[in-house]
């Protein structure tokens, strides 16, 4: 008799069949997935649609391999001292592109911090990331008063993304019910909302799907368990091997997924839209996957955990090998097309890079722009104008000053009296 195959370190059982569960028994919850390790379909599996469209697939995959080329430029300008954070998506491309995909363009979206991969999907341009982490005049997430990978852009149907951990979660409850009461988006559009499994342990997390499932509306979550928070490993987090148990306490359906497997997520994530929007409720998805790189900027992994470990799952479980693999073997890529890939992608990036720190920022006045609607509060006038004070009086005389203001457009003549 065949042996039972396992997500590693769980004792969550690997299933081909896509099945949502809305109770828990004393069984192990299973994980879907249509790849195995070497990218060939599970016993069993029936593969989406996109399995026999071969520019569709290969968009797939460049889309992936994009997100490490960002990221290790980026992580290496912040390192530089030229940006002031970052952080990368190292072994969640699966999870971040698929869902992407399977999601429809405006869709609305409420992400963490890692979803930069779904607003490159949706056509956000490698200028608007360089310009979001520079914060140059170009940054049109936040005029460069957000810090990096800090995104947002109504024209992709992206909410700027917030730093405190879950805040996003009833957010999107709210958002989706909104959705529900017009008319025009009701049968249409579901609030997608991202956050790793560190941020469940929030009451956010508790207070948004209390609300999405009193006041039911179509919110899609995807929790992307990646095994650990900043420096906490999930079995430090919650006693239990994922957070798809909760889903069902809110009489939410639910189910698990191969994080590293993006044709399962692109299908688990397709079926539970449909069920977000036939039922008008809401709907949780698991991503199991693995934090590869570090945290962030802030944060050296190997702190607390064995550089080994992270080697080997690197190795034995890449989501992008898992599919390259898969492409190959029915003949759609090969290894002049990866070296074709890269090339693009790298000169690309690098183009953007250049041409994003050369820029300036925007003009220092903007300090006090866009906080409220109508009059200016009593309050933000006094600073303005004691910052303009303080610029006619240092600005020309005091190195300092001269050097910091030299990166604003117009150099923060903006702020001085007559403009």
């Amino acid at each position: 008799m065949r042996r039972q195959e396992v997500l590693p370190t769980t004792a969550s059982p690997i299933v081909s069949k896509l099945d949502f569960f809305n109770a828990v028994g004393n069984k192990p919850i299973p994980t879907f997935r249509l790849l195995d390790g070497v990218g060939k379909p599970l016993e069993g599996a029936v593969l989406p649609e996109v399995c026999i469209d071969k520019a569709f697939a290969r968009r797939l995959y460049e889309s992936m391999q994009m997100l490490p080329t960002l990221d290790n430029v980026l992580y290496n300008v912040q390192r530089q001292g030229k940006i002031s954070f970052y952080m990368t998506a190292h072994g969640e491309e699966a999870t971040i592109v698929g869902s992407a995909a399977a999601l429809e363009l405006d869709d609305e979206v409420l992400g963490q911090y890692r979803e930069m991969g779904v607003l490159l999907w949706r056509g956000f341009s490698l200028d608007n990331v360089m310009a979001q982490c520079f914060g140059n005049e170009e940054d049109t997430s936040g005029k460069g008063r957000q810090m990096p990978v800090h995104f947002g852009s109504p024209e992709h149907h992206f909410h700027t993304i917030s730093s405190p951990l879950a805040t996003q979660i009833p957010q999107a409850a709210g958002v989706a019910y909104a959705l529900r009461r017009d008319p025009k988006r009701r049968d249409r559009s579901v609030a997608a909302c991202y956050f790793g499994e560190g941020a469940a342990s929030e009451g956010d997390f508790h207070a948004g799907f209390m609300l999405a499932s009193t006041i039911p509306s179509p919110v899609l979550y995807i929790a992307r368990n990646n095994g650990f928070a900043i420096s906490t490993p999930s079995t430090e987090q919650y006693n239990g091997d994922g957070i798809a148990s909760r889903g069902p306490g809110y009489g939410i359906d639910t189910v698990r997924v191969d994080g590293n497997d993006i044709l399962a997520v692109i299908s688990a994530i397709r079926e539970a839209r449909r069920r977000c929007l036939q039922q008008g409720r809401a709907v949780l998805v698991e991503a199991m996957s693995y934090r590869v790189g570090h945290h962030s900027t802030s944060d050296d992994s190997f702190a607390y955990r064995a550089r080994a470990e992270v080697e080997d799952r690197k190795r034995i479980d890449n989501p992008i090998s898992r599919f390259r693999l898969f492409l190959e073997s029915r003949g759609w890529w090969d290894n002049d097309a990866e070296a074709d890939m890269k090339a693009r992608h790298k000169a690309d990036v690098m183009k953007a890079f250049k041409r994003a720190e050369t820029m300036k920022r925007n003009e220092l006045g903007e300090l006090f722009t866009d906080v409220y609607g109508g009059e200016q509060p009593w309050n933000i006038r006094e600073q303005r104008e004691e910052l303009s004070r303080l610029i006619e009086k240092y600005g020309d005389k005091w190195e300092p000053w001269k050097s910091e203001l030299s990166k604003f457009k117009n150099g923060g003549k903006d702020l001085l009296k007559g403009n």
